[in-house]
């Protein structure tokens, strides 16, 4: 590995273990090998390299909800349909214990927004990346062939869904929702909306 990726596999390594608060740019220089020079090199900034290192620990997350899930493999049900939606939301339900490290970062960002303006900013242009990552989960569509209304539309909803989903699992997991009420609630509004058309 060479300095950019152990400055990263460090970044990550003092996120799950300081958070973004707490972590210093002398933390990862100690925790990777390398040196001060070399975040600003590769990375431009402290709060970039964060950044860079927390999304790589949301996109291990992802792999995790669904592994086949960008070939719409993984799944045995069909891509758009509840049955699919509600096996995705287990899936991404079980990993939430073993990814609450992970979690509780998201909400130190939310906690601490005045003090981490730059991590912020650089987490809120990141989203659309989230956005997009996670629709092919469900509608089986490869990200490379999502229209812009599908992530703007689809990929925000399954994203607010998922930031809810791991505030409330978070704050009590056993009175947490779970992927049969959630799906049960959607096919309530499903119907509620094709009786109110009708």
């Amino acid at each position: 590995m060479g300095h950019r990726e152990d400055l990263l596999e460090g970044a990550r390594r003092c996120l799950l273990d300081k958070g973004f608060v707490r972590t210093t740019a002398r933390d990862i220089v100690k925790e990777s090998g390398t040196n001060l020079a070399s975040i600003g090199y590769h990375y431009g900034s402290k709060d970039a390299l964060l950044v860079q290192a927390y999304v790589s620990l949301i996109e291990g997350l992802g792999d995790s909800f669904d592994p086949g899930w960008g070939a719409g493999g993984g799944t045995s049900s069909e891509p758009g349909t509840l049955e699919r939606f509600e096996e995705v939301w287990a899936n991404v339900i079980r990993s939430l214990p073993e990814a609450r490290a992970v979690w509780m970062l998201s909400l130190e960002v939310i906690i601490y927004s005045d003090r981490l303006q730059e991590v912020r900013k650089l987490l809120a242009e990141a989203q659309e990346q989230g956005r997009s990552g996670i629709v092919p989960m469900f509608n089986g569509v490869p990200e490379d062939r999502l229209d812009r209304e599908t992530v703007d539309t689809e990929g925000r909803f399954y994203q607010t869904l998922l930031n809810g989903l791991m505030v409330q699992w978070l704050f009590d997991p056993d009175s947490a929702t779970d992927a049969a009420q959630l799906t049960e609630g959607l096919r309530r509004v499903i119907a509620g909306a094709r009786a109110a058309r009708d």
